[in-house]
């Protein structure tokens, strides 16, 4: 609760320091700038710009676009700082390259129309559609939800395979640090996505085997990634859903930014997978934000939106635990936004299982 009105206190002051409170909170609810940027990086123009530039009416030409409007729109990413204007026209800035493709942030994925995250965001405009029901915003703007879209758009599937293995490739040294993996001979990454963290797992330890399951094509891509790091005598990859039975007998089934995608009646029933497969003495790892410690707000609101789901706070956890036989033994704070929960079985686990 201290460090709770410790962020308002700090946010207030943010505020006052930009002038007047009710100017503040203008600039924050604007949509010109966000909506700027996402277009300038669908179009492109923070990549076409770098060097020498371009003349507005040339660009236009190029991309197919009225003149004016472009010329408008490049107007305010100059008073962004994002590009600026040169005899020739404009030209990308040092700052403005962070949206280039080649900046290997994941800006791009995130801001483009046509990625999966750019997508997703602008579900955002249904917000109050999500905080009268319940439920994600996503179906209703786009007509299907956010993992049908992803099956039925492959460069929807390779944008969010992207963003997920990047938004992990930081942390996974202290993924592998923060926890004695060692203690399994076998884990299943449920879930697993291109392999990213099972690979550091058990490069780490050699005496450990793994088995990633996923959909395709994301599948595949989690072979290559075992075999790039010389693990195929170590791993197996299983092409399925989290939804369908899961290979049996492994010592801990992994589950990392999995949970948080789905409401209570999926995660129930993506437990319940893990439960029938572990073994009797084994357990189920969770490790995302947890909320409270080591979620965002911002985030939060994006779960709901995005997938009807959110950054579950510990007693909530052990509510969605409870009814499968699973009681929490520990919480780890494995880096600055994600926390490591572990699942011990029930003796009477089978009584739990559905």
């Amino acid at each position: 609760m201290a460090d709770s009105r410790a962020d308002s206190t700090r946010a207030y002051w943010t505020f006052v320091e930009f002038g007047h409170e009710a100017d503040s909170i203008r600039r924050m609810a604007g949509l010109a700038t966000p909506m700027a940027l996402r277009v300038a990086v669908t179009l492109g123009l923070p990549d076409r710009l770098v060097g020498d530039g371009a003349r507005v009416d040339e660009l236009a030409a190029e991309l197919d676009v009225a003149s004016v409007a472009l010329d408008l729109l490049l107007g305010h990413l100059e008073t962004l700082g994002i590009v600026e204007r040169i005899s020739t026209g404009y030209r990308t800035t040092a700052f403005g390259a962070n949206l280039c493709t080649d900046a290997d942030n994941g800006l791009t994925d995130l801001l483009h129309l046509d990625a999966a995250g750019g997508r997703a965001e602008l579900a955002f405009v249904e917000l109050v559609h999500s905080v009268t029901s319940g439920e994600a915003a996503y179906p209703r703007r786009y007509g299907q939800n956010f993992w049908a879209d992803l099956e039925t758009y492959s460069h929807l599937r390779e944008s969010f395979d992207r963003q997920m293995t990047r938004r992990l490739r930081e942390e996974i040294p202290q993924i592998v640090a923060g926890f004695e993996w060692s203690r399994f001979s076998t884990i299943v990454d449920v879930g697993g996505g291109q392999g990213s963290v099972l690979a550091g797992i058990l490069a780490a330890h050699p005496t450990i085997h793994g088995h990633v399951v996923d959909l395709e094509p994301t599948a595949e891509a989690a072979r290559r990634t075992f075999g790039v790091h010389g693990l195929d005598g170590r791993t197996q990859v299983t092409s399925s859903s989290f939804f369908d039975t899961l290979p049996a007998g492994a010592d801990a089934y992994l589950l990392v930014d999995v949970l948080h995608d789905w409401d209570d009646e999926h995660a129930h029933r993506i437990l319940s997978r893990c439960v029938e497969a572990v073994a009797p003495a084994g357990c189920v790892l969770v490790v995302e934000p947890v909320g409270g410690i080591r979620a965002h707000s911002e985030f939060n609101l994006a779960m709901l939106v995005t997938f009807g789901g959110r950054e579950r706070r510990i007693d909530e956890f052990r509510a969605l635990a409870s009814p499968h036989g699973l009681t929490l033994e520990a919480v780890i704070d494995l880096t600055d936004q994600r926390c490591l929960l572990e699942f011990r079985i029930s003796a009477d686990r089978g009584a739990f299982v559905s």
